[in-house]
């Protein structure tokens, strides 16, 4: 039988099944339903803070394993019969196993899609009740949670044939779970040749040993986080800590010593393939050692030098942050003579290069889809059978009954439902008009497959946020609230979507039958979208002035950063608009030119892999991950990336190449051991010191960067304090 066309995926995925293995079990709905909640509830308590934190659903994976062995041995072997006896159930069936656990962990991951990361919907009805003041009703807000997450169900469901069935589509970071479930579960082979701890205790000694550091960076010595040596040396150079500042400049030489600085806008470096680490790299570096400096120092593209060289922040002509109050009417629209008094809107040059990075992506994943894989596409829309490319693992699925397409299309034709019916009842509260809706649908459903092919090949998820709200804040400026939603029901559906797919591949893995998993993602979606809004909404009512940094005083742990973000885009691309900033009078309006930039850049590496078919390094080539290389910043810095390569690189092709047996036995242990160590740590330090107010640690080592200048304009005559004036 042929083995997986991957060979990270033939070295660490098992390739056997025990199809009588128990699943759906009393310990797995029980277990699976409490990590939901409690990650959920977590996750949306920790985003509103000043410093929020995200917990994966690795936290739950782990605690899980001792709470199962302990219900296997304590619960009594006996059947429990429901409705009558037409439901039973064993409230014991035999030890704890893994794919119990892989159920569990699938419940769990509802709990993190819903309201950790970029907490998604709930952001949008965050922005309109804490930053808009809108009354809108729970109703509303519970039916934009659900519908948005289902839809995203939708789409999995129709392109499971294309992103979870082929060998190809591997979805590196599913090894990672798979590794630490074999560590958890399997006793290691004690192999003569073979020196060292087994997986079990490989994972302990380094989830202690990351768990323990960590209290060094997320509390006692914060500089780890941001180690920007530049700047000592040059302390009063202006220009060196530009280049040097690892938290508002370029990051050149910096480092971050911090875990979760290293994993917190790309994910774990040691599960992203080489290849496609080779390709961000490639990308990072023309973006940020080449073309914003030469912006920035030699053109003053954009007028960058009266600003910083890298800050998210909204400016004035004259460097000094653009206030969005004195912009707005009492409806939260765009005040013309007030704006045309006021001054136009400007960004700082990495940020503005950042978003026109985005648009060649957008168009660049497009066509690099449709010319490496259109034509697999093309085939497996005629069959449903994956020809010529099913491996093992598919194979061994089949000896499980499928979960019928009619049971994703309810789903979708319900959330479809239920969407249009909320541009028609809360019209006025939405602004998002029905046609308006159908669009968000429709531009999901052209780009969750292209960037779906992207994520399941290299790791990384080229988003497409701002062509979504580019698009409807061209069609309808001024509506920034529309703007929210059909950033939600397009790209959001999208992300929902994608993570769906990862869990089904996690499950073919697994050897899941589909419709346990059908069941628990499902379930979960349904129990933490309620929950998401729950929380979020008792936050909102109870908590006075939440998010409302021009009310609450300096310290007060509720100031909602991540909102704060949304609610800035919303301005951008809602009330400002596109067309000011990228239409024919926009200062960047040269950027737009990107889009097409971003369709063209593949053509050329597919003409020379269909040239040179023999050089098969020519197809790993990839466009859409090379401009990823831009992503993410800012927030992210250049240090964060930087950091994220040289890891990874260390890892994926030094360790790989030279100690094989090493990576095939340990390394994604590494990785999950890393995660789960830095995010108890977190935790802890959150609960036991950030909380409390007698806990204060002032001193050298708690200034994240001591690079004062780098946030300095460098044009003549502009005059900011705390900076030279040129």
């Amino acid at each position: 039988m042929q083995r997986s066309v991957v060979e990270e995926v033939a070295l660490v995925v098992p390739e056997t099944d025990d199809p009588a293995m128990p699943v759906m079990t009393f310990r797995a709905w029980f277990l699976g339903i409490a990590s939901c909640a409690i990650l959920i509830f977590l996750n949306t308590f920790f985003t509103y803070r000043t410093q929020p934190m995200a917990i994966s659903a690795i936290l739950m994976q782990i605690a899980v394993l001792p709470i199962g062995r302990f219900m296997a041995t304590t619960l009594p072997n006996k059947e429990v019969k429901l409705f009558g006896g037409r439901w039973c159930f064993n409230l014991n069936p035999g030890p704890f196993n893994i794919k119990e656990h892989v159920i569990i962990t699938v419940f769990a991951n509802c709990g993190v899609s819903s309201g950790g990361g970029d907490a998604y919907s709930i952001g949008a009805i965050t922005v309109m009740k804490a930053y808009y003041k809108q009354s809108i009703s729970f109703l509303c807000s519970l039916i934009i949670v659900l519908t948005t997450q289902l839809l995203g169900y939708g789409w999995a469901g129709m392109l499971r044939k294309y992103l979870v069935e082929p060998a190809g589509m591997w979805w590196p970071a599913n090894l990672a779970q798979v590794s630490l479930f074999r560590a958890l579960h399997e006793k290691d082979n004690k192999e003569p040749h073979h020196k060292g701890p087994g997986r079990m205790k490989f994972f302990l000694i380094f989830f202690f040993a990351s768990f323990f550091y960590y209290i060094f960076p997320g509390f006692l010595f914060p500089i780890l986080s941001f180690f920007s040596w530049v700047c000592w040396a040059w302390p009063h150079n202006l220009t060196a800590q530009q280049i040097g500042s690892a938290y508002h400049g370029l990051g050149l030489g910096a480092f971050t010593f911090d875990w979760a600085g290293i994993s917190a806008y790309h994910g774990s470096p040691l599960i992203t393939p080489w290849f496609s680490i080779l390709n961000i790299a490639v990308g990072f570096v023309m973006f940020v050692y080449i073309i914003v400096p030469l912006c920035y120092w030699k053109l003053n593209a954009f007028d960058a030098r009266k600003f910083p060289i890298f800050s998210n922040k909204l400016f004035t002509s004259t460097g000094h942050s653009y206030d969005t109050t004195s912009v707005l009417t009492p409806e939260y629209k765009l005040n013309v003579p007030a704006y045309n008094s006021y001054g136009k809107l400007f960004l700082s040059p990495l940020f503005a290069l950042s978003i026109g990075s985005g648009f060649a992506r957008f168009t660049a994943t497009l066509t690099h889809v449709a010319l490496f894989h259109g034509r697999d596409i093309w085939k497996q829309s005629k069959s449903a059978v994956n020809t010529g490319e099913e491996n093992i693992h598919a194979k061994m699925m089949k000896e499980y009954k499928p979960v019928p397409q009619w049971w994703f299309l309810v789903l979708l034709a319900g959330s479809v439902f239920f969407s249009l019916l909320v541009s028609f009842v809360y019209k006025e509260q939405v602004q998002l008009p029905w046609w308006g809706m159908l669009f968000a649908f429709s531009l999901a459903w052209l780009v969750t497959l292209p960037i779906g092919v992207i994520q399941a090949t290299t790791n990384q998820q080229p988003g497409y946020d701002i062509i979504a709200q580019f698009m409807i804040g061209f069609i309808l400026p001024g509506m920034p609230i529309a703007n929210l939603l059909f950033k939600i029901y397009g790209r959001i559906s999208t992300v929902h979507a994608l993570s769906f797919l990862s869990d089904l591949k996690l499950g073919q893995y697994m050897k899941i039958p589909p419709r346990c998993m059908y069941a628990a993602q499902l379930v979960g979606t349904l129990i933490a979208g309620a929950i998401n809004l729950a929380v979020a909404w008792w936050m909102l009512e109870t908590i006075e002035n939440i998010c409302d940094t021009d009310v609450l005083p300096s310290d007060s742990p509720w100031t909602c950063p991540k909102y704060r973000v949304t609610f800035d885009a919303s301005v951008i691309w809602g009330l400002v608009g596109p067309s000011r900033l990228f239409g024919h009078a926009g200062l960047y309006r040269k950027l737009v030119w990107l889009f097409l930039v971003g369709a063209v850049l593949p053509f050329p590496i597919w003409i020379l892999s269909k040239s040179y078919p023999k050089k098969k390094w020519i197809s790993l080539i990839n466009i859409p991950v090379i401009l990823y290389g831009f992503a993410g910043m800012p927030p992210a810095t250049p240090t964060n990336i930087a950091s994220w390569l040289i890891t990874g690189t260390v890892f994926n092709y030094f360790v790989f190449q030279y100690r094989k047996r090493w990576w095939q036995r340990y390394n994604y242990v590494l990785s999950a051991a890393l995660d789960a160590g830095t995010a108890f740590m977190g935790v802890l330090i959150f609960f036991a010191l950030q909380q409390n107010e007698k806990v204060s640690l002032r001193w050298w080592g708690t200034e994240v960067d001591h690079c004062p200048l780098a946030t300095c304009p460098t044009e003549q005559g502009i005059v900011v304090a705390g900076c030279p004036v040129f």
